[in-house]
């Protein structure tokens, strides 16, 4: 059984190129993934041509540059795979009325019937405090990710039988 690598210092060229793309919040060049996962531009070429390839990364250019950012369809797909293969159809039906009777609350709370809605009432709001606008942030940044949870989960449910009936259908004709 292999460790997990328990700091920077532990990972391998390959696995620090990766640790930086992954953790990108925007397009990066290649010269600052090479700089930032302190490796060779060789490493950095190959994991990130291995990366494009597995449809991971998509390539871009940066200030001119060459460089890559997350290939957040592939994202997508992924966590929805990941869902139908983790889930029955019953537990994600149940987690969108979990996830539908949460977005309700904060809509119910805020008076807000979308989060668009809400960030525009905040910021009309000249009445707010400091506080009361970070805490608002935070309300927002967690209406988003809530948003985002919701339309993964209807995506999945719809997707459900069919990828099921995929599967099955491909285990019934692998050659053993």
């Amino acid at each position: 059984m292999s460790e997990t690598p328990s700091s920077w210092d532990d990972l391998t060229g390959h696995e620090r190129v990766r640790a930086v793309v992954e953790t990108a919040d925007s397009p990066m060049s290649v010269v600052d993934i090479t700089d930032r996962a302190d490796v060779s531009r060789t490493t950095a070429d190959d994991e990130l041509a291995m990366l494009a390839e597995r449809n991971d990364l998509v390539e871009t250019l940066v200030d001119g540059k060459r460089g890559y950012e997350t290939n957040y369809v592939s994202v997508v797909f992924d966590e929805m795979q990941s869902l139908v293969e983790d889930h029955t159809e019953e537990e994600l039906t149940t987690r969108l009325a979990e996830l539908e009777a949460e977005r309700e609350q904060l809509q119910t709370e805020f008076d807000a019937d979308s989060l668009d809605e809400f960030r525009t009432q905040t910021a009309e709001d000249e009445t707010l405090s400091v506080e009361e606008l970070r805490e608002r942030r935070h309300v927002a940044a967690s209406w988003d990710t809530l948003d985002a949870e919701l339309t993964l989960v209807r995506h999945a449910l719809r997707l459900y039988r069919d990828v099921v009936d995929i599967g099955q259908k491909s285990s019934r004709s692998t050659v053993y």
